[in-house]
């Protein structure tokens, strides 16, 4: 039987992560991969992948809602907070259902910036939730960062028209590496991480929001792509058993960090390269916040508290390998790979 998957953002830091495990799936040859692209020239290369490219973004949801009513299965990786675009995918997903009668499975990417709350680095939540905690996952207030678009999700599977599923990525962290990012498809690393140490290069000193105290859970970016995978397993295995709406939230996290910690590993990566600065991140002040992030609320979001653990996950066989030592280590190749594309 041939699956027809749709999967958006497959240029993109997770969605092709994501679509290079769909490729090299023990069962891939029953996969009919469809992806969207604003790029006419990497439509072409993902043809050589053997996954159909359409040309087209977000905002074309006439497109999106086309395409998502041909699929089985939707993977949504692309912006988390586009309204119109998921309404989009809603609304195919409804049509299919109404024409066939079957039930199509999305899985769509949130994050953990959903569950934050202000602190601007200055102290730690004791808030910690749990994915299987499904009266704490409602208790989200509605004005949450993700929030309205995770809510049009869960809508649509309790009008019982989708099985649908939330993943949750918290900071993460890691190069890609798979085929997709080496052909200069897909984007090899992350937003979070590299848009402090760009400001920190900026000012030739690691910098921190306040004090850095503020907590956030962290994830590499191949387990975080493994938890897709797994999710997608279970739901094909045994579509009626696994939860799905309220019982279908996953966050992704393997390990908890201060924003002092990056900082810090910042800072120490900037003397050993000869970058400058000490040792010990500064405060960024608020107009740096503008000029970096452009607003001091944009800003503040790295010292923001989210704190969380992917019980969930856990509970169906997802296995994360890499901890939050492993992220640490990470922030000094990082920083020499931005410094390299700058030389580019």
């Amino acid at each position: 039987m041939t699956t027809s998957i749709f999967l958006t953002g497959a240029t993109g830091y997770i969605g092709g992560s994501v679509l290079a495990r769909l490729l090299n799936h023990p069962s891939a040859s029953t996969f009919e991969i469809t992806v969207q692209t604003r790029s006419p020239e990497k439509a072409k290369l993902f043809e050589k992948f053997g996954v159909k490219a359409v040309v087209g973004t977000n905002d074309d949801v006439v497109q999106l809602e086309g395409l998502a009513e041909q699929a089985h299965v939707v993977f949504s990786c692309a912006d988390a907070d586009h309204l119109p675009a998921i309404q989009a995918i809603l609304r195919g997903l409804r049509k299919r259902h109404a024409t066939l009668g079957d039930l199509s499975t999305l899985i769509h990417t949130s994050g953990t910036g959903v569950i934050s709350t202000p602190a601007k680095g200055m102290f730690a939540s004791d808030t910690v939730y749990s994915d299987l905690d499904v009266a704490q996952i409602k208790s989200i207030p509605p004005s949450a960062m993700h929030r309205d678009v995770d809510l049009a999700v869960i809508d649509a599977d309790e009008k019982g028209y989708a099985h649908t599923f939330i993943v949750a990525p918290s900071t993460i962290y890691g190069f890609a590496t798979h085929a997709l990012a080496e052909a200069r498809i897909a984007n090899p690393v992350s937003i979070q991480i590299p848009s402090l140490i760009r400001a920190s290069l900026d000012r030739r000193q690691a910098g921190v929001v306040g004090a850095g105290k503020a907590l956030w859970p962290d994830v590499h970016i191949d387990d975080v792509a493994d938890l897709y995978i797994v999710v997608f397993d279970a739901t094909t295995a045994d579509p009626e058993h696994i939860g799905h709406g309220w019982e279908g939230f996953y966050f992704g996290e393997n390990g908890e960090h201060a924003w002092y910690d990056i900082s810090k590993a910042i800072a120490r990566a900037f003397v050993e390269l000869g970058l400058g600065g000490t040792d010990e991140p500064t405060a960024f002040t608020d107009e740096e916040l503008v000029k970096y992030w452009g607003s001091v609320d944009a800003g503040n979001y790295s010292g923001t508290n989210s704190r969380c653990r992917a019980d969930r996950g856990r509970s169906i066989g997802w296995k994360p390998k890499y901890t939050t030592k492993d992220m640490i280590a990470s922030i000094k190749p990082q920083i020499e790979w931005l410094l390299e594309q700058g030389r580019k």
